[in-house]
Protein backbone atom coordinates (compact mmCIF):
# COMPACT_ATOMS: atom_id res chain seq x y z
CA UNK A 1 0.00 0.00 0.00
CA UNK A 2 1.29 3.80 -0.96
CA UNK A 3 2.34 5.16 2.12
CA UNK A 4 2.67 9.56 2.87
CA UNK A 5 5.13 10.54 4.52
CA UNK A 6 4.26 13.98 6.20
CA UNK A 7 7.22 16.67 7.12
CA UNK A 8 7.33 19.78 8.43
CA UNK A 9 6.60 21.82 5.24
CA UNK A 10 3.00 20.82 3.96
CA UNK A 11 1.52 18.11 1.47
CA UNK A 12 0.77 17.81 -1.86
CA UNK A 13 -2.90 17.81 -3.67
CA UNK A 14 -2.03 14.15 -4.71
CA UNK A 15 -1.23 12.96 -1.10
CA UNK A 16 -4.51 14.42 0.18
CA UNK A 17 -6.58 12.55 -2.74
CA UNK A 18 -4.38 8.95 -2.12
CA UNK A 19 -5.35 9.40 2.27
CA UNK A 20 -8.80 10.53 1.10
CA UNK A 21 -9.88 8.04 -1.34
CA UNK A 22 -7.31 5.60 -1.94
CA UNK A 23 -6.59 4.52 2.06
CA UNK A 24 -3.18 5.68 1.58
CA UNK A 25 -1.06 5.18 5.08
CA UNK A 26 0.35 7.97 6.91
CA UNK A 27 3.91 8.25 9.00
CA UNK A 28 5.56 11.18 10.27
CA UNK A 29 8.76 12.09 9.01
CA UNK A 30 11.86 13.02 11.21
CA UNK A 31 11.85 16.39 11.02
CA UNK A 32 8.03 16.85 11.57
CA UNK A 33 8.77 15.12 14.67
CA UNK A 34 11.57 17.40 15.65
CA UNK A 35 9.62 20.30 14.49
CA UNK A 36 6.61 18.70 17.01
CA UNK A 37 8.76 18.64 19.77
CA UNK A 38 10.25 21.62 19.93
CA UNK A 39 7.20 23.88 19.75
CA UNK A 40 5.88 21.49 22.38
CA UNK A 41 8.68 22.84 24.70
CA UNK A 42 8.02 26.74 24.10
CA UNK A 43 4.45 25.80 25.27
CA UNK A 44 5.31 24.23 28.44
CA UNK A 45 7.32 27.02 29.27
CA UNK A 46 4.62 29.40 28.99
CA UNK A 47 2.50 27.26 30.64
CA UNK A 48 4.50 26.98 33.87
CA UNK A 49 4.43 30.70 34.19
CA UNK A 50 1.95 32.96 36.17
CA UNK A 51 1.15 35.26 32.94
CA UNK A 52 -1.85 34.08 30.92
CA UNK A 53 -1.30 32.93 27.24
CA UNK A 54 -4.46 32.69 25.27
CA UNK A 55 -4.93 28.96 24.66
CA UNK A 56 -3.16 27.47 26.76
CA UNK A 57 -4.00 28.92 30.13
CA UNK A 58 -7.30 31.10 29.33
CA UNK A 59 -10.71 30.16 28.07
CA UNK A 60 -11.66 30.20 23.92
CA UNK A 61 -13.57 32.95 22.45
CA UNK A 62 -15.37 35.32 24.22
CA UNK A 63 -14.60 33.47 26.61
CA UNK A 64 -10.79 34.13 26.82
CA UNK A 65 -10.39 36.72 29.20
CA UNK A 66 -10.59 34.06 32.35
CA UNK A 67 -7.30 32.93 33.39
CA UNK A 68 -7.08 29.03 33.81
CA UNK A 69 -5.37 27.32 36.81
CA UNK A 70 -3.24 24.39 36.28
CA UNK A 71 -4.74 21.94 37.72
CA UNK A 72 -8.34 22.91 35.26
CA UNK A 73 -6.31 22.92 32.15
CA UNK A 74 -6.76 19.13 31.04
CA UNK A 75 -10.18 19.65 31.75
CA UNK A 76 -10.48 22.89 29.67
CA UNK A 77 -8.68 20.79 26.72
CA UNK A 78 -11.52 18.01 27.05
CA UNK A 79 -14.48 20.37 27.57
CA UNK A 80 -13.47 22.41 24.46
CA UNK A 81 -13.86 19.32 22.43
CA UNK A 82 -17.23 18.00 24.01
CA UNK A 83 -18.38 21.33 23.94
CA UNK A 84 -17.75 22.11 20.27
CA UNK A 85 -18.78 18.34 19.04
CA UNK A 86 -22.18 19.66 18.28
CA UNK A 87 -22.51 18.98 14.65
CA UNK A 88 -25.81 18.04 13.66
CA UNK A 89 -27.68 16.52 10.05
CA UNK A 90 -26.50 13.28 8.17
CA UNK A 91 -23.00 12.52 8.28
CA UNK A 92 -20.08 13.54 5.89
CA UNK A 93 -18.77 11.24 3.49
CA UNK A 94 -16.01 9.11 4.66
CA UNK A 95 -13.95 10.79 2.08
CA UNK A 96 -14.32 14.15 3.43
CA UNK A 97 -13.21 13.21 6.68
CA UNK A 98 -10.58 11.13 5.91
CA UNK A 99 -9.20 14.75 4.00
CA UNK A 100 -9.83 16.70 7.27
CA UNK A 101 -8.11 14.70 9.73
CA UNK A 102 -4.92 13.97 7.39
CA UNK A 103 -4.94 18.01 6.50
CA UNK A 104 -5.13 18.66 9.78
CA UNK A 105 -2.10 16.33 11.11
CA UNK A 106 -0.20 18.14 8.25
CA UNK A 107 -0.16 21.29 10.32
CA UNK A 108 0.44 19.69 13.20
CA UNK A 109 3.41 18.39 12.01
CA UNK A 110 4.19 21.56 10.97
CA UNK A 111 5.52 22.54 14.71
CA UNK A 112 3.65 25.80 14.51
CA UNK A 113 0.89 24.13 16.89
CA UNK A 114 2.24 22.86 19.99
CA UNK A 115 1.11 19.78 20.48
CA UNK A 116 2.95 16.63 21.68
CA UNK A 117 4.35 14.08 19.16
CA UNK A 118 1.50 11.24 20.42
CA UNK A 119 -1.06 12.98 19.85
CA UNK A 120 -0.30 13.84 15.84
CA UNK A 121 0.45 10.09 15.80
CA UNK A 122 -2.69 9.19 16.89
CA UNK A 123 -4.24 10.88 14.39
CA UNK A 124 -2.00 8.74 11.44
CA UNK A 125 -2.97 5.84 14.01
CA UNK A 126 -6.87 6.31 12.89
CA UNK A 127 -6.29 6.99 9.45
CA UNK A 128 -4.34 3.94 9.16
CA UNK A 129 -6.33 1.48 11.57
CA UNK A 130 -9.09 2.83 9.09
CA UNK A 131 -11.63 4.31 11.92
CA UNK A 132 -13.45 7.46 10.53
CA UNK A 133 -14.87 9.58 13.23
CA UNK A 134 -18.56 10.76 12.55
CA UNK A 135 -18.67 13.62 11.74
CA UNK A 136 -22.39 15.74 10.43
CA UNK A 137 -23.43 17.73 7.78
CA UNK A 138 -23.68 21.27 10.33
CA UNK A 139 -21.56 23.00 12.68
CA UNK A 140 -19.25 24.78 10.38
CA UNK A 141 -19.34 28.59 9.88
CA UNK A 142 -15.53 28.44 8.06
CA UNK A 143 -14.08 30.48 10.66
CA UNK A 144 -12.24 29.85 13.70
CA UNK A 145 -11.99 26.60 11.41
CA UNK A 146 -14.34 23.92 10.76
CA UNK A 147 -14.71 23.98 14.59
CA UNK A 148 -17.50 21.30 14.60
CA UNK A 149 -16.40 18.88 12.05
CA UNK A 150 -12.79 18.67 13.66
CA UNK A 151 -14.49 18.56 17.08
CA UNK A 152 -15.94 15.40 16.05
CA UNK A 153 -12.88 13.91 15.13
CA UNK A 154 -10.96 15.32 18.34
CA UNK A 155 -13.81 13.32 20.54
CA UNK A 156 -12.78 10.14 18.68
CA UNK A 157 -9.57 10.64 19.62
CA UNK A 158 -9.97 10.86 23.09
CA UNK A 159 -12.39 7.86 22.80
CA UNK A 160 -15.51 9.27 22.76
CA UNK A 161 -18.86 9.69 20.45
CA UNK A 162 -19.03 7.41 17.63
CA UNK A 163 -16.66 6.42 14.69
CA UNK A 164 -16.85 4.16 11.46
CA UNK A 165 -14.57 1.12 11.43
CA UNK A 166 -13.11 -0.39 8.84
CA UNK A 167 -15.96 -2.66 7.78
CA UNK A 168 -18.32 0.62 7.68
CA UNK A 169 -20.50 -0.25 11.12
CA UNK A 170 -20.63 2.81 13.41
CA UNK A 171 -19.44 1.64 17.06
CA UNK A 172 -18.69 3.72 19.80
CA UNK A 173 -15.15 4.97 19.47
CA UNK A 174 -13.55 3.06 22.63
CA UNK A 175 -14.20 0.05 21.33
CA UNK A 176 -12.78 1.15 17.97
CA UNK A 177 -9.72 2.48 19.37
CA UNK A 178 -9.61 -1.02 21.66
CA UNK A 179 -9.76 -3.06 18.87
CA UNK A 180 -6.89 -1.45 17.00
CA UNK A 181 -4.54 -0.88 19.56
CA UNK A 182 -4.89 2.68 19.80
CA UNK A 183 -4.84 4.64 23.21
CA UNK A 184 -7.40 7.02 23.83
CA UNK A 185 -5.16 10.91 23.86
CA UNK A 186 -5.61 12.58 27.41
CA UNK A 187 -5.14 15.70 26.38
CA UNK A 188 -2.86 18.85 27.75
CA UNK A 189 -2.38 22.54 27.35
CA UNK A 190 -3.77 24.00 23.91
CA UNK A 191 -3.92 20.25 22.22
CA UNK A 192 -7.79 20.84 22.57
CA UNK A 193 -7.85 23.90 20.29
CA UNK A 194 -5.19 22.78 18.20
CA UNK A 195 -7.48 20.14 17.40
CA UNK A 196 -10.23 21.99 16.17
CA UNK A 197 -8.53 25.44 14.72
CA UNK A 198 -8.02 25.06 10.93
CA UNK A 199 -10.05 24.89 7.59
CA UNK A 200 -8.79 21.50 7.12
CA UNK A 201 -12.71 20.59 6.27
CA UNK A 202 -13.14 23.15 3.42
CA UNK A 203 -9.60 22.48 2.20
CA UNK A 204 -10.13 18.89 1.54
CA UNK A 205 -13.68 19.09 0.06
CA UNK A 206 -11.66 22.05 -2.20
CA UNK A 207 -9.26 19.56 -3.26
CA UNK A 208 -11.34 16.04 -3.64
CA UNK A 209 -13.85 18.63 -6.22
CA UNK A 210 -10.47 20.21 -8.37
CA UNK A 211 -9.71 16.45 -8.63
CA UNK A 212 -13.37 16.13 -9.79
CA UNK A 213 -13.76 18.66 -11.88
CA UNK A 214 -10.32 18.51 -13.82
CA UNK A 215 -11.93 14.76 -15.11
CA UNK A 216 -15.22 16.75 -15.63
CA UNK A 217 -13.60 19.60 -17.89
CA UNK A 218 -11.82 17.09 -20.31
CA UNK A 219 -15.10 14.54 -20.34
CA UNK A 220 -16.81 17.61 -21.21
CA UNK A 221 -14.70 18.78 -24.19
CA UNK A 222 -14.91 15.08 -25.27
CA UNK A 223 -18.88 14.85 -25.41
CA UNK A 224 -18.92 18.59 -27.48
CA UNK A 225 -16.65 17.16 -29.97
CA UNK A 226 -19.16 14.75 -30.40
CA UNK A 227 -22.09 16.71 -30.43
CA UNK A 228 -20.56 19.32 -32.89
CA UNK A 229 -19.60 15.92 -34.67
CA UNK A 230 -23.16 14.70 -35.04
CA UNK A 231 -24.55 18.53 -35.58
CA UNK A 232 -22.38 18.27 -38.62
CA UNK A 233 -20.45 21.72 -37.77
CA UNK A 234 -17.59 22.81 -38.53
CA UNK A 235 -13.88 22.09 -36.67
CA UNK A 236 -12.04 25.11 -37.95
CA UNK A 237 -13.42 27.84 -35.07
CA UNK A 238 -11.08 25.39 -33.06
CA UNK A 239 -7.60 26.14 -34.95
CA UNK A 240 -4.97 26.88 -32.65
CA UNK A 241 -4.37 30.45 -33.92
CA UNK A 242 -7.61 31.72 -33.51
CA UNK A 243 -7.08 30.76 -29.78
CA UNK A 244 -3.62 32.38 -29.92
CA UNK A 245 -5.21 35.82 -30.27
CA UNK A 246 -7.11 35.34 -27.22
CA UNK A 247 -4.73 33.40 -24.91
CA UNK A 248 -6.39 31.98 -22.46
CA UNK A 249 -4.71 29.24 -21.43
CA UNK A 250 -7.75 27.20 -20.20
CA UNK A 251 -9.13 28.20 -23.82
CA UNK A 252 -6.38 26.66 -26.30
CA UNK A 253 -6.59 23.53 -23.49
CA UNK A 254 -10.33 22.93 -24.44
CA UNK A 255 -10.19 23.76 -28.23
CA UNK A 256 -7.07 21.17 -28.42
CA UNK A 257 -8.79 18.41 -26.25
CA UNK A 258 -11.97 18.60 -29.08
CA UNK A 259 -9.46 18.64 -32.26
CA UNK A 260 -7.57 16.20 -31.34
CA UNK A 261 -11.17 14.00 -30.53
CA UNK A 262 -12.48 15.06 -34.15
CA UNK A 263 -9.72 14.50 -36.04
CA UNK A 264 -10.05 12.78 -38.91
CA UNK A 265 -13.79 12.86 -38.62
CA UNK A 266 -16.47 12.89 -41.46
CA UNK A 267 -18.71 14.10 -39.98
CA UNK A 268 -17.71 17.72 -40.16
CA UNK A 269 -17.70 20.55 -42.14
CA UNK A 270 -21.09 19.82 -43.72
CA UNK A 271 -22.54 22.84 -42.34
CA UNK A 272 -22.71 23.81 -45.99
CA UNK A 273 -24.30 21.07 -46.93
CA UNK A 274 -28.08 21.07 -47.13
CA UNK A 275 -29.43 23.83 -44.88
CA UNK A 276 -25.93 26.00 -45.02
CA UNK A 277 -25.49 28.12 -42.26
CA UNK A 278 -22.97 30.31 -41.83
CA UNK A 279 -22.44 29.59 -37.99
CA UNK A 280 -22.72 27.49 -35.61
CA UNK A 281 -24.66 27.93 -33.01
CA UNK A 282 -22.57 29.28 -29.36
CA UNK A 283 -23.15 26.36 -27.47
CA UNK A 284 -20.89 24.28 -30.04
CA UNK A 285 -18.83 27.13 -31.38
CA UNK A 286 -18.15 28.91 -27.92
CA UNK A 287 -17.37 25.48 -26.25
CA UNK A 288 -13.85 26.00 -25.64
CA UNK A 289 -14.16 29.60 -24.32
CA UNK A 290 -16.75 28.42 -22.14
CA UNK A 291 -14.99 25.53 -20.87
CA UNK A 292 -11.72 27.02 -21.07
CA UNK A 293 -12.82 29.47 -18.73
CA UNK A 294 -13.87 26.95 -16.03
CA UNK A 295 -10.57 25.52 -16.59
CA UNK A 296 -8.71 28.68 -15.75
CA UNK A 297 -10.88 28.96 -13.06
CA UNK A 298 -9.88 25.41 -11.63
CA UNK A 299 -6.46 26.53 -12.13
CA UNK A 300 -6.69 29.40 -9.70
CA UNK A 301 -8.64 27.28 -7.13
CA UNK A 302 -5.86 24.97 -7.13
CA UNK A 303 -2.93 27.98 -6.38
CA UNK A 304 -5.20 28.88 -3.46
CA UNK A 305 -5.49 25.25 -2.37
CA UNK A 306 -1.38 24.88 -2.85
CA UNK A 307 -0.91 28.13 -0.41
CA UNK A 308 -3.21 26.58 2.43
CA UNK A 309 -1.38 23.17 1.86
CA UNK A 310 1.93 25.13 2.98
CA UNK A 311 0.41 26.58 5.61
CA UNK A 312 0.14 25.86 9.18
CA UNK A 313 -3.27 27.27 10.27
CA UNK A 314 -4.12 27.46 13.47
CA UNK A 315 -4.56 30.11 16.58
CA UNK A 316 -2.50 30.96 18.32
CA UNK A 317 0.28 29.59 16.95
CA UNK A 318 3.90 28.62 17.59
CA UNK A 319 6.70 31.07 15.90
CA UNK A 320 10.45 29.78 15.49
CA UNK A 321 11.95 32.08 17.96
CA UNK A 322 9.03 30.42 20.83
CA UNK A 323 7.17 33.25 20.44
CA UNK A 324 3.17 32.69 21.17
CA UNK A 325 0.78 34.85 19.14
CA UNK A 326 -2.66 34.94 18.21
CA UNK A 327 -3.65 35.64 14.58
CA UNK A 328 -6.16 35.48 12.19
CA UNK A 329 -5.14 33.13 9.82
CA UNK A 330 -8.09 30.72 10.88
CA UNK A 331 -10.75 32.56 8.69
CA UNK A 332 -11.50 30.69 5.60
CA UNK A 333 -12.62 33.57 2.82
CA UNK A 334 -9.60 32.33 0.49
CA UNK A 335 -10.59 28.77 0.42
CA UNK A 336 -14.61 29.74 0.16
CA UNK A 337 -14.48 32.43 -2.31
CA UNK A 338 -12.92 29.75 -4.60
CA UNK A 339 -15.28 27.19 -3.81
CA UNK A 340 -17.98 29.05 -4.51
CA UNK A 341 -16.05 30.36 -7.87
CA UNK A 342 -15.61 26.09 -9.29
CA UNK A 343 -19.61 26.62 -8.39
CA UNK A 344 -19.91 29.13 -10.70
CA UNK A 345 -17.98 27.69 -13.26
CA UNK A 346 -19.47 23.86 -12.64
CA UNK A 347 -22.74 25.50 -13.51
CA UNK A 348 -22.08 27.28 -16.52
CA UNK A 349 -20.26 23.94 -18.15
CA UNK A 350 -23.44 22.10 -17.35
CA UNK A 351 -25.76 24.90 -19.02
CA UNK A 352 -23.74 24.73 -21.91
CA UNK A 353 -24.16 21.20 -22.25
CA UNK A 354 -27.73 20.83 -21.63
CA UNK A 355 -28.32 23.45 -24.57
CA UNK A 356 -26.08 21.31 -26.81
CA UNK A 357 -28.54 18.65 -25.87
CA UNK A 358 -31.45 20.09 -26.76
CA UNK A 359 -30.13 20.73 -30.07
CA UNK A 360 -29.41 17.68 -30.53
CA UNK A 361 -33.12 16.65 -30.05
CA UNK A 362 -34.73 19.41 -31.82
CA UNK A 363 -35.26 18.48 -35.38
CA UNK A 364 -35.66 22.04 -35.97
CA UNK A 365 -31.99 22.93 -35.09
CA UNK A 366 -30.37 19.33 -35.33
CA UNK A 367 -29.33 19.40 -39.03
CA UNK A 368 -31.32 16.33 -39.93
CA UNK A 369 -31.52 14.07 -36.82
CA UNK A 370 -34.74 12.38 -35.95
CA UNK A 371 -37.46 14.31 -33.46
CA UNK A 372 -35.56 13.35 -30.16
CA UNK A 373 -33.41 10.94 -31.71
CA UNK A 374 -36.36 8.31 -31.77
CA UNK A 375 -36.35 5.22 -33.33
CA UNK A 376 -40.16 6.20 -34.33
CA UNK A 377 -41.07 9.59 -33.37
CA UNK A 378 -44.38 9.70 -32.13
CA UNK A 379 -44.91 6.01 -31.16
CA UNK A 380 -41.23 6.62 -29.10
CA UNK A 381 -40.30 9.80 -27.51
CA UNK A 382 -36.75 8.93 -27.69
CA UNK A 383 -34.53 11.23 -25.19
CA UNK A 384 -37.07 13.61 -24.92
CA UNK A 385 -36.90 13.29 -21.03
CA UNK A 386 -33.65 12.35 -20.52
CA UNK A 387 -33.00 16.33 -21.44
CA UNK A 388 -35.79 17.23 -18.92
CA UNK A 389 -33.57 14.93 -16.23
CA UNK A 390 -30.85 17.37 -17.41
CA UNK A 391 -32.33 20.55 -17.33
CA UNK A 392 -33.49 20.12 -13.91
CA UNK A 393 -29.80 18.76 -12.55
CA UNK A 394 -29.44 22.25 -14.64
CA UNK A 395 -31.38 24.70 -12.42
CA UNK A 396 -30.24 22.83 -9.39
CA UNK A 397 -27.03 23.88 -10.17
CA UNK A 398 -27.77 27.23 -11.07
CA UNK A 399 -29.12 27.16 -7.00
CA UNK A 400 -26.10 25.94 -5.73
CA UNK A 401 -24.41 28.93 -7.80
CA UNK A 402 -25.08 31.25 -5.77
CA UNK A 403 -22.25 31.89 -3.33
CA UNK A 404 -22.06 30.90 0.46
CA UNK A 405 -18.91 33.68 1.36
CA UNK A 406 -21.48 36.70 0.65
CA UNK A 407 -22.91 35.34 3.74
CA UNK A 408 -21.82 35.88 7.16
CA UNK A 409 -23.91 35.16 10.50
CA UNK A 410 -21.93 36.73 13.92
CA UNK A 411 -21.40 34.09 16.24
CA UNK A 412 -19.79 33.57 19.97
CA UNK A 413 -20.98 37.06 21.64
CA UNK A 414 -20.01 38.90 18.82
CA UNK A 415 -15.99 38.15 19.15
CA UNK A 416 -16.20 36.28 15.92
CA UNK A 417 -18.77 38.52 14.22
CA UNK A 418 -17.29 37.76 10.58
CA UNK A 419 -17.52 34.42 9.19
CA UNK A 420 -16.35 32.76 5.75
CA UNK A 421 -19.11 30.21 5.69
CA UNK A 422 -16.58 28.20 3.55
CA UNK A 423 -18.05 24.89 4.65
CA UNK A 424 -21.28 25.54 3.10
CA UNK A 425 -19.75 26.45 -0.13
CA UNK A 426 -17.70 23.24 0.04
CA UNK A 427 -20.92 21.51 0.73
CA UNK A 428 -22.94 22.77 -2.28
CA UNK A 429 -19.98 22.41 -4.60
CA UNK A 430 -19.99 18.46 -3.91
CA UNK A 431 -23.25 18.48 -4.59
CA UNK A 432 -22.48 20.54 -8.27
CA UNK A 433 -20.08 18.10 -9.10
CA UNK A 434 -21.70 15.64 -8.93
CA UNK A 435 -24.73 17.30 -11.02
CA UNK A 436 -22.27 18.00 -13.56
CA UNK A 437 -21.04 14.51 -13.98
CA UNK A 438 -24.83 13.80 -14.52
CA UNK A 439 -25.50 16.79 -16.89
CA UNK A 440 -22.45 15.66 -18.95
CA UNK A 441 -23.42 11.86 -19.15
CA UNK A 442 -26.78 12.78 -20.70
CA UNK A 443 -24.75 14.86 -24.00
CA UNK A 444 -22.62 11.75 -24.16
CA UNK A 445 -25.85 9.17 -24.19
CA UNK A 446 -27.72 12.19 -26.37
CA UNK A 447 -24.17 12.54 -28.81
CA UNK A 448 -23.39 9.34 -28.95
CA UNK A 449 -26.65 7.74 -30.04
CA UNK A 450 -26.85 10.46 -32.98
CA UNK A 451 -23.10 9.59 -34.13
CA UNK A 452 -24.48 6.04 -35.12
CA UNK A 453 -27.33 7.52 -36.41
CA UNK A 454 -25.56 9.70 -38.25
CA UNK A 455 -23.02 7.14 -39.35
CA UNK A 456 -25.56 5.26 -40.87
CA UNK A 457 -25.45 6.75 -43.86
CA UNK A 458 -22.10 5.69 -45.64
CA UNK A 459 -21.29 9.11 -46.68
CA UNK A 460 -20.81 10.24 -43.03
CA UNK A 461 -18.22 8.55 -41.06
CA UNK A 462 -17.51 9.21 -37.59
CA UNK A 463 -13.65 10.04 -36.40
CA UNK A 464 -12.00 7.11 -35.06
CA UNK A 465 -11.94 8.50 -31.55
CA UNK A 466 -15.61 8.46 -31.48
CA UNK A 467 -16.21 5.30 -32.60
CA UNK A 468 -13.93 3.78 -29.73
CA UNK A 469 -15.60 5.91 -27.19
CA UNK A 470 -18.90 4.89 -28.74
CA UNK A 471 -17.77 1.40 -28.58
CA UNK A 472 -16.62 1.48 -24.99
CA UNK A 473 -19.82 2.80 -23.81
CA UNK A 474 -21.68 -0.06 -25.70
CA UNK A 475 -18.83 -2.48 -23.77
CA UNK A 476 -19.99 -1.07 -20.63
CA UNK A 477 -23.80 -1.99 -20.70
CA UNK A 478 -25.53 1.11 -23.13
CA UNK A 479 -27.95 0.26 -25.77
CA UNK A 480 -27.94 2.21 -29.03
CA UNK A 481 -30.96 3.83 -30.77
CA UNK A 482 -33.62 1.92 -31.05
CA UNK A 483 -37.39 1.56 -29.69
CA UNK A 484 -37.98 2.73 -26.47
CA UNK A 485 -37.08 1.44 -23.39
CA UNK A 486 -36.48 1.78 -19.75
CA UNK A 487 -33.66 5.05 -19.69
CA UNK A 488 -32.83 5.11 -16.15
CA UNK A 489 -30.59 2.19 -15.99
CA UNK A 490 -28.64 3.57 -19.65
CA UNK A 491 -28.30 7.11 -17.77
CA UNK A 492 -27.09 5.65 -14.99
CA UNK A 493 -24.30 3.39 -16.61
CA UNK A 494 -23.29 6.57 -18.55
CA UNK A 495 -22.96 8.49 -15.55
CA UNK A 496 -20.62 6.24 -13.86
CA UNK A 497 -18.72 6.02 -17.47
CA UNK A 498 -18.25 9.32 -16.55
CA UNK A 499 -17.53 9.65 -13.12
CA UNK A 500 -14.96 6.72 -13.22
CA UNK A 501 -13.03 8.06 -15.96
CA UNK A 502 -13.60 5.64 -18.19
CA UNK A 503 -15.07 8.30 -20.99
CA UNK A 504 -11.46 9.81 -20.98
CA UNK A 505 -9.87 6.98 -20.95
CA UNK A 506 -11.93 5.30 -24.39
CA UNK A 507 -11.15 8.96 -25.99
CA UNK A 508 -7.07 8.93 -25.06
CA UNK A 509 -6.75 5.56 -26.47
CA UNK A 510 -7.31 7.01 -30.17
CA UNK A 511 -6.03 10.64 -28.68
CA UNK A 512 -3.25 10.26 -26.66
CA UNK A 513 -3.31 12.26 -23.40
CA UNK A 514 -6.17 14.98 -23.09
CA UNK A 515 -5.48 18.19 -21.04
Amino acid sequence: MHTVVLGDSGTSPEDVIAVARDGARVELSARARAALDASRRHIEELAAKTEPVYGVSTGFGALAVRHISPGLRAQLQRNIVRSHAAGMGPRVEREVVRALMFLRLKTLASGRTGVRAEVAQSIADLLNAGVTPVVHEYGSLGCSGDLAPLSHCALTLMGEGEAEGPDATVRPAAELLAEHGITPVELREKEGLALLNGTDGMLGMLLLACADLARLFTSADITAALTLEALLGTDRVLAPELHAIRPHPGQAASAANMLKVLAGSGLTGHHQDDAPRVQDAYSVRCAPQVAGAGRDTLAHALTVARRELASAVDNPVVLPDGRVESNGNFHGAPVAYVLDFLAVAAADLASIAERRTDRLLDKNRSHGLPPFLAHDAGVDSGLMIAQYTQAALVSEMKRLAVPSSADSIPSSAMQEDHVSMGWSAARKLRSAVDALTRVVAVELYAAARAVELRAADARLTPGEASRAIVDALRGAGVDGPGPDRFLAPDLAVAERFVGTGALVRAAESVTGELA
